[in-house]
Parts: C-alpha cells; sequence; structure tokens
C-alpha cells in the first residue's frame, strides 16, 4: 500500500538561501513539522553552475530533517518535472496526491505545481511553508500572498490543488 502522507520540498538548499528569503525559520519550522508527520518526503534539488551535486551550496539546509526513507530528484529547470526523474519516482511508488512546500513561491514551486496538477497529480500546497526573495515587483510577502491565491483559484477541472496553512495538513495527516 503506498504512503499516504506525501511531502515534496522543493529547493531548500544552501545555496539557494544565499539569497536572503522571506521567514526562513518559521518555513524550516514549519517544513519540519510537516516532516516529521510525512510517510514520504521527497527533496527536489535545483543544480546548475554554483549549485552542483556535492557541493555545500547543493546540499539541503543544514535545519531540515532527512528521513532516512526520503527520495531525491535532481532538477535543472524550475519545474520538478522537466527532464528529470520525479514522474518515475512517483508512479515506482504509487504516489499521484501530495503536498508542496519549499523555495522559491514565484519560481520552482509554482512552476511544479502548474505543471504537475496538469500532468494529473493532486496536490495540497502548505500555504505558509513557500518562501521566496524580494524582487523588483514585489515583496516576498506580498509573492507569497498573490501565489497562494493565484493556487487556490486555479482552474483545473477534474483535479484538486489547495492551498492550505500546515497546521490544517497536519491535523488532516492524523485522520489517515
Amino acid at each position: 500500500m503506498p504512503a499516504s502522507r506525501i511531502l515534496m520540498v522543493i529547493d531548500m538548499q544552501n545555496g539557494v538561501f544565499d539569497t536572503p528569503r522571506a521567514s526562513r525559520e518559521d518555513c524550516t519550522s514549519r517544513i519540519n513539522r510537516l516532516i516529521d508527520a510525512a510517510d514520504q518526503v521527497i527533496f527536489i534539488q535545483h543544480t546548475e553552475e554554483g549549485l552542483e551535486p556535492e557541493s555545500h551550496a547543493f546540499d539541503l539546509l543544514p535545519e531540515l530533517t532527512r528521513p532516512a526513507n526520503a527520495l531525491y530528484v535532481t532538477k535543472t529547470a524550475c519545474d520538478a518535472f522537466y527532464r528529470t526523474t520525479l514522474e518515475d519516482v512517483l508512479q515506482s511508488h504509487g504516489i499521484s496526491d501530495f503536498v508542496v512546500c519549499g523555495c522559491a513561491t514565484d519560481y520552482c514551486v509554482d512552476t511544479t505545481i502548474k505543471n504537475g496538477v496538469s500532468k494529473g497529480y493532486a496536490m495540497t500546497v502548505a500555504g505558509d511553508a513557500h518562501t521566496t526573495a524580494n524582487r523588483p515587483a514585489a515583496a516576498a510577502e506580498v509573492l507569497i500572498a498573490h501565489y497562494n491565491d493565484v493556487w487556490r483559484t486555479l482552474t483545473i477541472p477534474g483535479n484538486r490543488l489547495d492551498v492550505k496553512d500546515t497546521a490544517e495538513i497536519l491535523t488532516a495527516w492524523t485522520t489517515i
């Protein structure tokens, strides 16, 4: 029987956080709470120049919990599905429904969510467990709120995309 409390953690890496991100401590604390309650965790790690595998920059943030059974997928684009093993990993573990959190809200998190729901994966975004940096057009907090609203109202007939706070997700997971 496949695990039922699945968490995908996107790009929570040392090098990604070289650029300051909004509410790092609160975000990582919520992600750790989700990791601790999950049956299966999938860490998505970005690689490019400066984020090479086996480098300190590529490594996950030291404050993140790493379960022994965690799965890892490396990506080279904002979309964690693009030319990666992610779909194979999900299919081989019978995963079609999962919670998403991580960094960066307006790039990798958003792109992965939109492509994933288009592929038929049902997702719940941990609305208080994703972060980004301030951008020239908007502050990080504005972007986070904006994308939570976009995802809540995204039209995807026949599929499900929810946005819930960590506490609500954890409460739902206790009934599984």
